[in-house]
């Protein structure tokens, strides 16, 4: 076997590597971090869509309910009628309310409809910044690096 040269290696330079090492770590935590706070922002308004549309979906059913028991109740009161003009008034009575009633829900429905927009809009918006500030972030720390291990370099080689 041939003999392997030994010699030591400065302190200057296992320190160099060690603080390299270091920061290397930071940089990739700080970017890993930000990749799973990035990974629940996702779940989190997955889960906040899901709970948006159920809730306009179950409100929906709601209001498909009301509609149809008011016509049954209009139909029961016209099988009770006593004229034709009665029958005709019950039914004018009903077109409004029921004009009134499907104003109000698709308000309401509107309402939510756009409450769920501007939350995921807010959440991607706040999702999309946090990235931004954890990216120039680990890109600081980055730099810093290099720098510190050229100077920590330059130092070693004096």
């Amino acid at each position: 076997m041939a003999n392997i040269p030994s010699f030591e290696v400065p302190p200057q330079v296992r320190d160099l590597a060690e603080t390299s090492v270091e920061q290397a770590r930071k940089a990739f935590g700080t970017f890993i971090g930000s990749a799973r706070r990035a990974a629940d922002t996702v779940q989190g308004s997955t889960e906040l869509a899901r709970t948006n549309a159920h809730d306009i979906y179950t409100r929906n059913l709601d209001y498909a309910e009301q509609n149809v028991r008011a016509a049954f109740d209009l139909a029961q009161k016209i099988a009770s009628a006593r004229s034709f003009p009665e029958a005709i008034q019950l039914q004018t009575e009903y077109v409004r309310e029921r004009f009134a009633a499907m104003q109000a829900q698709a308000k309401e429905l509107g309402g939510l409809a756009q409450g769920a927009f501007q939350q995921g809009a807010e959440r991607a918006r706040s999702a999309v910044q946090q990235g931004v500030e954890d990216t120039q972030k680990a890109v600081k720390q980055g730099q810093d690096a290099v720098q510190q291990t050229q100077h920590a370099a330059d130092q070693a080689s004096h």
